[in-house]
């Protein structure tokens, strides 16, 4: 009788513990599909909200005109914050313990920090080009340490957006622009060309010098305040050495230069000024 009450119980128990697993495994998948239904409906939702917040933010900065170098570093800031709340509000209904996560990401964050050193130095860099204001978007800027120039596009968090005169795109990382030498080229409204132009030996200085002094004041690009000057600066081993130097606009600084290499050019040649040439001498001696 025992015995078969023992067998009895044998084969009931495997049944019992299959479908009190299968039972739990049902419940668990039940919760984990609303976990995951959940996560997906936050993830949608905050990608929507991301966005209108994100346009409301930039007509709120666009009211206030802002610098477009202000306005894209600030944008970029947003977003990047936006969608960290937004990565914390689905890890936390999924059910992973914020804290413990943030616990967590504190802990990695310094080994993160040191791996990101860089970008960080480049996040600061951004901030102190904001306040400083070495240049904005919209100027040209040239810089030895990272060998290149170009038009600003934007200030993004971590890198400068650069357009070259070739229509390249190159990103410059913050940190470099910040600690290193920058040419602005935009900055002042007012830029010194020079010219140095070598005539040969026996012209007439005081002619060359009229010549050229016609050629500034045919040219209305040129300003009068500061005076141009025209000087002998050199006596070469083939040539008369003439320094020329006049201010003009800054968005008509390449124009001028160019335009007066022309037409002393052309000038000259009508006038009957010579351009030297490299001569060599031979003297040869008598037995």
């Amino acid at each position: 009788m025992l015995s078969a009450l023992h067998i009895m119980l044998l084969e009931a128990s495997p049944k019992i513990n299959v479908e009190a697993l299968l039972d739990k495994l049902a419940n668990w998948g039940v919760e984990a599909g609303k976990d995951i239904i959940g996560a997906i409906l936050i993830f949608v939702i905050g990608r929507f909200v991301i966005r209108q917040i994100n346009r409301l933010f930039l007509k709120i900065i666009r009211q206030r005109k802002l610098e477009i170098s202000v306005e894209t570093f600030l944008r970029s800031l947003l977003s990047i914050l936006l969608n960290l709340i937004l990565a914390f509000a689905i890890i936390s209904r999924l059910g992973i313990e914020t804290t413990s996560f943030a616990a967590l990401l504190a802990s990695a964050g310094v080994a993160v920090g040191m791996a990101l050193s860089g970008n960080l130095s480049n996040f600061a860099g951004g901030l102190i080009i904001l306040v400083f204001k070495p240049f904005k978007v919209g100027d040209y800027i040239d810089t030895s340490s990272a060998d290149v120039s170009g038009t600003v596009k934007e200030i993004q968090i971590f890198h400068t957006v650069l357009a070259t005169l070739d229509n390249k795109i190159i990103y410059v990382p913050n940190g470099v622009l910040s600690s290193n030498a920058i040419i602005n080229y935009s900055k002042q409204n007012m830029r010194r060309a020079e010219w140095v132009i070598g005539v040969e030996y026996g012209e007439d200085v005081d002619k060359v010098k009229k010549v050229i002094e016609s050629l500034i004041e045919a040219d209305t690009r040129i300003l009068k305040d500061p005076a141009p000057l025209i000087a002998l600066k050199a006596l070469s081993a083939s040539s008369v050495d003439i320094v020329v130097r006049a201010w003009a606009k800054s968005e008509d600084y390449w124009n001028v230069y160019f335009d007066m290499n022309k037409n002393i050019y052309d000038t000259f040649n009508r006038a009957g000024i010579g351009f030297p040439f490299p001569q060599l001498t031979v003297h040869q001696a008598k037995d």
